[in-house]
């Protein structure tokens, strides 16, 4: 499972073009609430099957793919 947070700024629209550009399977959850449930202080985060990537580390990963 694969869940992007966002807020819809600019750096989490870049990184939702990279997913969508890769074919990944996702989730968006924009719930500030969750957000800090989970414990996610920065967006765009990437949750990959419960590894929290940041920005620079979800570009990485997609570019993987």
């Amino acid at each position: 499972m694969i869940k992007l947070y966002s807020t819809g700024c600019p750096k989490c629209k870049v990184l939702e073009t990279k997913l969508n550009q890769k074919n990944v399977e996702y989730e968006v959850c924009m719930d500030m609430d969750e957000m800090t449930a989970r414990g996610v202080k920065s967006a765009p985060t990437l949750d990959v099957n419960g590894a929290i990537l940041d920005f620079a580390n979800a570009v990485k990963w997609v570019n993987t793919r």
